[in-house]
């Protein structure tokens, strides 16, 4: 079963794919390139702007509401897991005490029943954390959508023509001036937006 630990990479490169797709929807041919600055193409510095997906994961509430529900369920999916495994142990390990004392059928009998639960365990165990994964998955998309539609939404406020992110745990951008990070504005106004959905 995956941890949630892993929750966080995860959401830091879904928001680093959605600022990546959303630069992109204005040139769908073009790869992007970090070239060296010229005299005659310096871009206007007001129109490109950044966000710091960590910071953002660190401070946007419902980042971290998100990773708390998936970190209750998570626990809770080991906890029944363990509870299942353990006492399907305690049956095998009865069964070992007395199976030399046990008729040849009734051996065989009793073999065969826990090698089914064992087998029903298994499946019990892929069927937990696929839900897991599941619920990642769903809690991941919606942090996507509702990051990405925010910052649609704030470009054409600001009148920005793109929005990156930025992060150390997925790095895409080797440098960027700290005059273009707009984390803490953008933090703000999700969190603000986020604290009247919650009413």
């Amino acid at each position: 079963m995956k941890t949630t630990g892993s929750v966080l990479t995860k959401i830091t490169l879904g928001i680093l794919v959605a600022a990546s797709v959303a630069a992109c929807n204005n040139k769908p041919a073009a790869t992007q390139t970090v070239a060296p600055p010229t005299t005659a193409t310096t871009p206007d510095k007001g129109t490109t702007v950044y966000i710091n997906s960590d910071s953002l994961l660190a401070q946007y509430t419902y980042a971290k509401d998100m990773q708390d529900r998936l970190t209750i369920k998570g626990k809770a999916a080991q906890q029944e897991v363990a509870s299942k495994g353990q006492a399907l142990q305690r049956e095998i390990a009865d069964y070992q005490k007395v199976a030399a004392t046990l008729a040849a059928d009734k051996r065989q009998e009793t073999e065969q029943r826990l090698a089914r639960e064992q087998q029903d365990f298994q499946k019990f165990q892929q069927s937990e954390s696929a839900d897991f994964q599941s619920a990642q998955s769903t809690e991941t998309n919606k942090l996507y959508e509702k990051t990405a539609d925010f910052a649609k939404e704030y470009a054409k406020q600001k009148g920005y023509k793109v929005i990156l992110t930025y992060s150390k745990a997925a790095p895409g951008v080797l440098y960027v001036d700290p005059s273009l990070d707009v984390t803490a504005d953008v933090v703000k106004q999700l969190n603000e937006a986020y604290a009247k959905d919650k009413k």
